[in-house]
């Protein structure tokens, strides 16, 4: 069966203003999100900074009902399936149903309304035995990662596939990737297919700050993510979510869509090694990248542009140099290469999906981001890593790559439609 799949819709909250238009003028422009946390006092903290998204649920159209129901994931979720469904120009009452489904990402779920309860529910963590007549009637979406899926579900009224991919940092682009394949296989006609997360709470920044993957730069929010800079010392965390209408390419023909790109190649692999180290070879993300260029029947020198994972940590940014070099040979030196972290942080599992928006509006705009922040490059990392401006490039094939704790590489390609 020789399906293929288009994007033909893209929903976004990422940092910054929430919005497709927001989000793409402040990543080509490379003006940073990150500041300060400000939704909770960070003063005990080692890292202190977040990329926060300027996020008014009411504002984005959440009645109070859902607001009370719905952790903050959930919402970026929600608002971000309601613009890339008006994008697309599909209407629900169209769509067959049955052959309608979902796939969302995350990697920490309901973390800040469940950090909310557990304050409350253990009198600030001095109960050790607690009374559930505290918690609120909600809990139960809080816990159960799902709930993020069945909001998107209701929403479009999909009938068909519903579900949530959680496979840590890569998340956003796993749940694309079973989205696609899904299509492909005869299953689906349209698939609602994104992620969120929300992990900007004290528990998550307490985790970061033991191991000390995030910077600590406070003293300067903006400048502190500096991806394949000499100077880099961690990520900045981040929050936001995007969604994405995927369409069997004959379906949106036949409607006359506007297709951003058609994805043409995805694959994951694991390194099977460390929980949260890489291998310095790259092999792993380099064996993903080889099987998606394999599935899409692509050379590497078809490759115009790498979205790269670019966490600025400096075993990360290595081992995807490293990779990229092994899968792309010598065509990954004439490739441009940049991550836009720099910008909105790193989301964890929302992440992923943010990318593959970005790499999709790449293509339809004809323009590379720039990496942010990127003033003194690490000298042992030679690529072309497009430092602080944008540059303007005909992309026809785009590569975008996510890595994650537990040893998770995925890869996926875009091309332009015909």
């Amino acid at each position: 069966m020789n399906r293929r799949v288009a994007i033909t819709g893209i929903g976004v909250v990422a940092p910054g203003d929430p919005g497709v238009k927001a989000f793409w003028e402040r990543i080509t422009e490379g003006r940073t999100a990150t500041r300060t946390i400000t939704s909770f006092d960070p003063s005990p903290f080692r890292s202190r900074i977040a990329a926060e998204c300027d996020f008014d649920p009411v504002r984005e159209g959440l009645t109070p009902h859902e607001v009370r129901r719905m952790d903050r994931s959930v919402q970026f979720a929600v608002v971000a399936v309601r613009e890339a469904l008006t994008d697309s120009g599909i209407e629900t009452k169209d769509l067959r149903p049955d052959r309608t489904g979902v796939s969302m990402g995350t990697a920490v779920g309901a973390t800040i309304n469940l950090d909310e309860e557990y304050r409350i529910l253990s009198n600030g963590g001095r109960q050790w035995v607690v009374d559930p007549a505290y918690a609120v009637p909600h809990m139960y979406d809080y816990l159960v990662p799902s709930a993020m899926a069945s909001e998107v579900a209701w929403y479009v009224g999909a009938e068909g596939p519903v579900g949530v991919v959680s496979a840590g940092c890569t998340s956003g682009l796993d749940s694309v990737g079973h989205a696609v394949g899904l299509i492909c296989e005869g299953t689906v006609d349209v698939m609602f297919a994104g992620a969120a997360d929300a992990p900007i709470s004290p528990i998550t920044v307490a985790c970061f700050d033991a191991i000390k993957a995030t910077s600590n730069r406070n003293d300067d929010p903006a400048h502190a993510l500096r991806p394949y800079d000499r100077t880099r010392n961690g990520f900045v965390l981040g929050e936001g979510g995007a969604v994405l209408v995927l369409e069997e390419l004959t379906h949106a023909r036949r409607r006359r869509a506007h297709v951003y790109a058609e994805i043409v190649g995805f694959a994951s692999r694991s390194n099977a090694f460390h929980m949260t180290g890489l291998r310095p070879d790259g092999r792993e993300m380099a064996e993903a990248i080889r099987s998606a260029l394999t599935q899409a029947r692509l050379a590497p020198e078809a490759v115009d542009y790498v979205n790269a994972h670019g966490t600025a940590t400096k075993q990360n940014d290595r081992h995807e140099t490293a990779a990229f070099k092994a899968a792309l040979g010598p065509h990954a030196y004439a490739t441009p290469v940049s991550s836009i972290k720099a910008v909105v942080g790193h989301s964890l599992g929302g992440i992923g999906s943010i990318e593959i928006a970005a790499t999709a509006l790449a293509i339809e705009h004809g323009i590379v981001p720039p990496t942010a922040n990127l003033h003194d490059q690490d000298p042992e990392l030679d690529l072309d890593y497009v430092p602080l401006v944008a540059r303007e490039k005909r992309l026809d094939v785009a590569l975008t790559v996510g890595s994650g704790f537990g040893g998770f590489q995925s890869a996926m390609l875009l091309a332009r439609p015909e």
